[in-house]
């Protein structure tokens, strides 16, 4: 590449991969990230190493697995590890680097080796920092209103934005960025993180997107054969259900309304971002990477939330757009290899041109040809969960119970049947726990014995504390007291 680009990453939470037009969703809209990928490769195997928002960040800003990093759980208190970053490498080589929204690390102010952080952090003053999300609306005269609606950030109630619409969080963190590039040295390539914090509840779209998204329309959730009996699934997966009870169909359309308005919103806002870049004169300079931190489940199964390897949990969006003068390698391409978030960091330091640190576990994604297999660990205890992904298959293994499901992804990409105790497929499933036994360290190695997994006792399920009402947040005015506890509220 004659010159070093521009650098946009995208960041979204908890959008699953089958959530974009492009990729045949009957309902979502789209439009942005869909011309995106018609412009550039659509990575339709991209996951997350750790499908929980904290250790995915932590992946993808470091180009390291849960494993390097140190946590597969959800650690708010954990620093980041003694490691390079993927803004830190870019600064030493020359770039700007700005980040707005959220970036999930601790100390909250800690600006991971960019220039400047504009936070949006979901209001966490168990964490020790008040937003700059939250300053922006005590400017505007809505101190401490950020939670006013009254939805949980943990839950799926939903209701409209409670506040005029340039104080959602979704405007604000496209306009900052708007303002980071406008204010750039022009001297000097930049890397921008664009960090939206939606569509993770709480769910208060606007009332203008909610209005394009008729409940009647909603797509009906997948029930895979062998989720038909709850009382037979892994453990882990009925801890989710008791935690995060199936919803009425009434509710569940609804919801689903409102997290399909969040997207939709954030893919028009992205546009305002686009049209910045072009208006400077550098949109044909800059590459663009959009992804997920990890998915939702959004009733698949009975199951919401993350926290686990089915799809649509663990499979999130990948759209890069080349800079132009790359020509057409990139250009209109479906990219079927498996990567992971740690891939990222490798992806755009070889894009800029610079070195990729020994301590990063991730491989380049510029080939488009993806890891042999990709391993994926999530929570630790009964609720535990491990992955393998390789080729057209993926094992997943609860040690709760030593449930395995095993799923053939070309001929059923729906997950719909276990084939784990396929006479046929036998020797794939051995291959397989193969892998993920090589995988396996700390707690998991008290699960195997003479080489097999074994996995633990499932404990007995209880009815969840419901009193905080999943991680519910207050008034923020006066500011809750700030303290450094780290104490998770809701799911985390």
């Amino acid at each position: 590449m004659s010159q070093r680009p521009n650098i946009l990453l995208i960041t979204v939470d908890q959008w699953a991969g089958a959530l974009l037009g492009h990729a045949g969703h009957p309902v979502i809209e789209t439009p942005t990230l869909d011309a995106l990928a018609r412009t550039g490769v659509s990575f339709r195997n991209l996951y997350s190493e750790c499908p929980v928002c904290i250790p995915a960040r932590r992946t993808l800003m470091t180009g390291q697995s849960p494993r390097s990093h140190g946590d597969r759980v959800f650690r708010p208190m954990l620093p980041m590890p003694d490691a390079p970053t993927l803004a830190g490498c870019l600064r030493a080589g020359g770039y700007q680097a700005f980040s707005v929204g959220k970036l999930h690390v601790h100390p909250q102010r800690n600006r991971i080796g960019f220039d400047d952080a504009l936070l949006a952090e979901e209001g966490r003053p168990q964490l020790g920092a008040v937003d700059d999300y939250d300053m922006f609306l005590a400017e505007r005269g809505h101190a401490g209103e950020q939670y006013a609606h009254g939805m949980s950030n943990n839950d799926y109630v939903w209701r409209t934005w409670h506040l005029p619409e340039d104080c959602h969080v979704t405007n604000w963190t496209a306009r900052e960025t708007c303002r980071q590039i406008q204010r750039r040295d022009r001297d000097r390539p930049a890397f921008w993180n664009m960090s939206f914090t939606h569509p993770h509840p709480p769910l208060v779209p606007l009332a203008s997107y909610l209005a394009r998204y008729s409940p009647a329309e909603m797509p009906e959730p997948a029930t895979a054969d062998w989720a038909r009996d709850p009382e037979a699934l892994p453990w882990a997966l009925r801890f989710v259900r008791n935690y995060l009870p199936e919803r009425s169909a009434r509710e569940h359309r609804g919801l689903l309304a409102a997290f399909y308005a969040l997207c939709t919103h954030i893919d028009h806002q992205i546009r305002i971002v686009i049209g910045t870049l072009r208006e400077e004169g550098i949109l044909d300079d800059t590459a663009i990477l959009f992804l997920s931190d990890h998915g939702d489940m959004l009733g698949e199964n009975g199951l919401y939330g993350k926290r686990l390897f089915l799809d649509a949990s663990a499979r999130v969006p990948g759209i890069f757009v080349a800079p132009k003068s790359t020509g057409e390698r990139y250009r209109g391409v479906t990219c079927d290899g498996i990567y992971g978030l740690a891939d990222v960091m490798p992806t755009l330091l070889e894009l800029a041109g610079l070195p990729v640190p020994d301590s990063v576990d991730g491989i380049s994604m510029l080939g488009l040809d993806g890891r042999p297999h990709l391993y994926g660990e999530c929570l630790e205890g009964p609720r535990a969960s491990r992955m393998i992904r390789r080729g057209d298959w993926k094992l997943i293994w609860y040690p709760a119970g030593n449930h395995v499901q095993l799923f053939d992804m070309a001929r059923d990409p729906g997950e719909r049947r276990n084939l784990a105790d396929s006479p046929e497929d036998a020797g794939t499933r051995a291959e397989l726990e193969a892998l993920l036994l090589a995988e396996l360290y700390g707690e998991d190695l008290d699960w195997v014995e003479d080489g097999r997994l074994t996995g633990c006792a499932a404990p007995p399920l209880t009815p969840p504390d419901e009193r905080g009402l999943s991680g519910q947040r207050g008034l923020h005015y006066p500011q809750p007291p700030l303290e450094l506890s780290g104490k998770v509220v809701g799911a985390g």
